[in-house]
């Protein structure tokens, strides 16, 4: 087994979930959120599988309504010094929302990129950047101009993906599937802003799958 990975007495993998409310999981129960449900699948798997380890419960920083200075912030002040087997990043939604410029965006999310790098043990390849999800296609976003709001998701996700690249971490879109489930009730939370536990349940088979490449 890799030597750099870091297990604890009961030989469980780690995970720090870092973001905003994607990664918390607004309005649905905190087993349905993405980070629970990635783990949830890798237990499953780790069960049916000969000497693969099991995850412990994720370590979740996120709040509803943060932007990436303010993730920034939160880390800060939790004091974070452990290091982890796997670091998920999500966040950048509530940046385009209050019409901040993509360029800060880039230069605030690189900074948090590295930060995850380094939680993970300086294990880039053991870092996991979601793409963000397009809040343009929901009912919340009645009246809006969901073309705009589609662009910048664009803009952003763009730099999501190009940094995950430049860092040699990896990048996972959900966006796109997304935005096929995001006018559907049985994909929303009853905010019609939100997903639902069926919807993160989607994007943690994607995260998971992907971690499952990297410790089996």
């Amino acid at each position: 087994m890799d030597q750099t990975i870091r297990s604890d007495i009961k030989m469980k993998f780690s995970y720090l979930a870092l973001g905003d409310s994607y990664t918390i999981g607004e309005q649905v129960l905190p087993a349905e959120n993405f980070p629970n449900q990635t783990v949830s699948i890798l237990n499953k798997t780790a069960a049916r599988v000969d000497n693969l380890q099991g995850f412990a419960q994720p370590e979740i920083i996120a709040k509803t309504g943060w932007t990436t200075d303010e993730l920034d912030a939160a880390i800060d002040a939790a004091a974070v010094s452990d290091r982890y087997d796997i670091v998920s990043l999500l966040i950048g939604v509530n940046n385009q929302y209050r019409d901040r410029p993509v360029k800060n965006f880039e230069i605030e999310f690189e900074h948090l990129l590295q930060r995850a790098i380094q939680f993970a043990n300086n294990r880039p390849d053991h870092v996991f950047v979601l793409s963000i999800p397009d809040w343009g296609v929901t009912p919340f976003a009645e009246g809006r101009d969901r073309k705009k709001v589609a662009g910048e998701i664009d803009a952003y996700n763009n730099v999501c993906e190009t940094s995950a690249k430049q860092f040699l971490t990896n990048f996972i879109n959900i966006t796109v599937s997304q935005r096929e489930d995001g006018s559907k009730a049985e994909f929303l939370a009853g905010d019609g802003l939100h997903p639902s536990g069926k919807e993160y349940k989607k994007w943690a088979a994607k995260l998971a799958a992907a971690i499952l490449k990297k410790i089996s």
